[in-house]
């Protein structure tokens, strides 16, 4: 039966490849790429320099158009939904015409393919309708969030207390209850200005050439990170970003057991 790994590849560092996910590309016949236009360009040529670097010279790569989605809609989860359908139906003409029955593909996906990312539920969705039989493994990943504490010198949790990790959207809403340190992604509106008295440590492109990286208190530095942001964004066409908002609290800040 076909075999497809799902990747995990980084937060953009080729050394962040895991000797797993490594040997996984080698044993690769056909690897699928979802093209996101001319602007994000650089993240097709990062997943072929890795593929490059550790697959055998056989290997082919395909390319499908990822669908373009409403970044602002009124009904985001429905939206979501759509464009996550649409995609499904890429990916699944991708398979059905260039993945044999005696062949391995796999997806390389930024990251960690469990956290914010649709390509399993994608894959979910193909076998559930039966034009294509396969089987699946999921290879992790070093996510941007384990990536930005790296690079910040911190722990995500303080001793003893948990973190949650959240979208902008979410924020937006209010501090959620019972964490004093809250991870956020997938934030195009800078939600973490609401919370002067907080602590940020902010980071996009995070361990890439074009790694950016703030921290202080929002107070402080909120205004560089909303100019820095619209800049790199401006000269890019595309950005990645994630942060930790810590919350002060009594006791020690120190790194968790």
């Amino acid at each position: 039966m076909r075999r497809i790994y799902v990747i995990g590849i980084g937060a953009g560092d080729p050394d962040h490849l895991t000797l797993q996910a490594a040997k996984a590309i080698g044993r690769t016949d056909v690897f699928f790429l979802l093209d996101k236009g001319a602007a994000k360009q650089s993240l097709v040529d990062l997943r072929e320099r890795m593929i490059r670097g550790y697959s055998p010279p056989r290997r082919r790569i395909v390319e499908g158009r990822d669908p373009e989605r409403d970044r602002a809609p009124a009904d985001y989860t429905g939206t979501v939904a759509d464009w996550r359908h649409r995609r499904a139906l890429v990916v699944e003409e991708l398979l059905v015409e260039h993945l044999r029955e005696d062949e391995v593909g796999a997806i390389l996906v930024w990251g960690d393919p469990s956290l914010y990312d649709s390509t399993i539920a994608i894959l979910e969705e193909i076998l559930e309708r039966g034009r294509i039989g396969f089987e699946y493994e999921v290879i992790p990943g070093i996510s941007s969030v384990s990536a930005l504490a790296a690079k910040h010198r911190i722990g995500l949790n303080r001793v003893g207390q948990p973190f949650q990790v959240t979208t902008g959207r979410r924020l937006a809403e209010g501090w959620p209850e019972g964490v004093d340190d809250v991870v956020v992604m997938l934030d195009a509106h800078q939600t973490f200005t609401k919370y002067p008295e907080a602590t940020v440590y902010w980071g996009a492109y995070v361990s890439t050439e074009d790694e950016l990286l703030v921290s202080g208190p929002v107070s402080d530095v909120a205004e560089e990170i909303v100019a820095t942001r619209a800049e790199a964004r401006e000269r890019h066409g595309w950005i990645m970003d994630t942060y930790l908002l810590r919350r002060h609290q009594g006791g020690s800040d120190a790194a968790a057991e």
